[in-house]
């Protein structure tokens, strides 16, 4: 199965292709949220340097939130085009469980963290199960406070907790780590592992009714009015 997988939530814009789970490409651009001038030749790039046409893929998958308003919007509106125009089945993933995922298998609680200006972050909180997969196991939520108590050890990966690594370092336990700031972006290729995941789970996006996941609705409320 061939799956076109793309990032479009924070200031990076990230395209992958792979068949089955095997990485055939990926790109990570910081395009300091240029989403529109960059998301398309990327996209064109990877298609190209793989010989695949965008009528050859049987999935499309792309993070619907939380994260920019913009970019969110790109990034759906682009897999709802190729949809229409394919025919072809799509996914969504949150970006919070993708950013998750860029720390390897072990046992302590997971939280992404994503800076959501204003001195908030989304976060939520996840694990591995036994089986490899992860799942979340706290609601998405943004939050004023940069970090809550962990009960027990917990690994905060993302823009946010190295934004807010100082704090995050007063305010947890000693068993509480941060990974490293090369892990920060979302990857679009965990994208399309978990939107996989979601296409055999039937967990497939209605397209024609599907909209983006805004945690802070009022600030998508008035982006919309003036646009």
């Amino acid at each position: 199965m061939l799956t076109l997988a793309l990032d479009t939530s924070t200031k990076t814009t990230s395209v992958a292709i792979l068949n089955n789970q095997s990485v055939l490409f990926e790109a990570v651009l910081n395009t300091g949220a240029h989403h529109s001038e960059a998301l398309l030749p990327l996209i064109r790039k990877a298609c190209d340097q793989t010989k695949i046409r965008i009528n050859d893929f049987d999935l499309f998958a792309c993070t619907i939130g939380p994260g920019s308003f913009t970019g969110l919007r790109i990034g759906l509106g682009t897999i709802k085009g190729f949809v229409f125009a394919s025919g072809k089945s799509a996914v969504g993933v949150s970006s919070l469980a993708a950013l998750a995922l860029n720390v390897e298998k072990n046992s302590k609680f997971i939280c992404p963290m994503m800076d959501a200006g204003r001195g908030q972050v989304y976060s939520a909180y996840f694990r591995y199960l036994k089986d490899g997969r992860i799942k979340q196991v706290t609601s998405e939520r943004v939050a004023q406070e940069v970090a809550r108590e962990a009960k027990e050890e917990t690994v905060f990966v993302g823009n946010g907790a190295v934004i807010y690594s100082d704090v995050l370092k007063k305010t947890t336990s000693r068993g509480c780590l941060i990974a490293s700031s090369a892990n920060q972006f979302i990857r679009a290729s965990l994208v399309g592992l978990l939107g996989i995941q979601k296409f055999h789970a039937h967990e497939m996006l209605d397209v024609e009714k599907c909209g983006p996941l805004y945690l802070r609705l009022e600030d998508a409320l008035i982006r919309k009015k003036i646009f």
